[in-house]
């Protein structure tokens, strides 16, 4: 089948990935619905508080930096590349934008100087696993001998459940260090990202998703926008967020069900194919076929139902793909 083959190599790799990919009971302080409840109004002490933003020009990072600013947060966004496109239209904004290196100490000493709060997010894919927890690690530092009085950090679901996931694993450490520094801290811990459809608008529009899991396989979605209310939450309300680790997701549906999903959104027939796991592997090599096989055997764990209860505003995946052109 000669889509398959591309499909693999332009698709996969993103469709189930979760960069960050984002409630754990062990870690995570128990709050009432009413003291997590949307802020719906602008604080003005916002105003009065700055804000890092790592990422800033990624996913996370955007999604973050723009909920920050329309609660009336200062941001100062952290970019290896201030001066690039990107970076200049998030200026535009009202970010602040500052050179920063993760592997540069002195850059992130720079950046958390005067600031109140931190958002730290990292990419495992562009680094690997040491010179991920490396990096989450420095900034971390920068944070503690800045005094930073609120450090958020976005993980993966699932990543202190030992998963043997490597991606998953590394931001667990990170996670580990940023406690045994005592660092005011809050842990997101988001499931795969709803934006990740977007690699596989043509071959959807073709009427066909590829990928390795059962049909009747579980999978947890999120949108990026999502993950930077929750964020905001914790930096509004640092009284119920710090100590806290949560695991976030939108929705829930089985493969089968993402594609009538799809099929009912685009108005077009689109059919779910499973590819073999000795095809997915020889593509996509060992990390991602141990996360893949993972998510057939265990998965994604989030009571999104219960979550949903708490923020009503959470995202359906039917909701992303409407307000996104689907």
């Amino acid at each position: 089948m000669p889509g398959i083959r591309h499909s693999l190599n332009y698709t996969l790799r993103n469709l189930f990935c979760c960069l960050l990919i984002l409630f754990s009971a062990a870690a995570c302080e128990e709050s009432s619905e009413a003291d997590r409840s949307t802020k719906n109004t602008v604080d003005s002490n916002n105003s009065e508080k700055l804000i890092l933003v790592s990422g800033v020009t990624g996913r996370q990072g955007g999604a973050v930096a723009r909920e920050l600013l329309s609660r009336g947060y200062r941001v100062r966004g952290l970019s290896r590349n201030p001066g690039s496109e990107r970076a200049q239209q998030l200026a535009r904004l009202g970010i602040e934008m500052v050179k920063g290196d993760f592997n540069d100490i002195d850059s992130l000493n720079q950046a958390t100087q005067g600031v109140y709060g931190v958002f730290s997010v990292q990419n495992f894919w562009e680094h690997g696993k040491q010179a991920e927890i490396r990096q989450g690690s420095n900034l971390a530092d920068a944070a503690k001998q800045a005094g930073v009085s609120h450090f958020v950090y976005t993980s993966v679901a699932n990543a202190d459940q030992n998963t043997g996931i490597p991606h998953f694993d590394s931001k667990y450490e990170i996670e580990e260090y940023i406690k045994s520094i005592q660092l005011p801290y809050t842990v997101i811990r988001p499931v795969s990202f709803m934006e990740n459809w977007e690699y596989a608008r043509a071959d959807i529009e073709n009427g066909v998703i590829y990928g390795p899991l059962s049909p009747a396989t579980r999978h947890q979605h999120i949108t990026v926008k999502d993950i930077g209310r929750f964020a905001a939450e914790a930096f509004d309300n640092p009284a119920e967020w710090l100590g806290v680790s949560i695991d976030i997701a939108g929705d829930d549906h089985t493969q089968l069900e993402i594609a009538g999903l799809f099929s009912r959104v685009t108005g077009k027939d689109v059919s779910y194919v499973q590819v073999t796991w000795d095809e997915f592997e020889a593509q996509q090599g060992e990390e991602m076929t141990i996360m893949e096989k993972w998510f057939e055997n265990v998965g994604y764990s989030v009571d999104v139902e219960k979550l949903r209860g708490n923020y009503p505003w959470l995202t359906s995946l039917e909701q992303y793909l409407l307000e996104n052109g689907w």
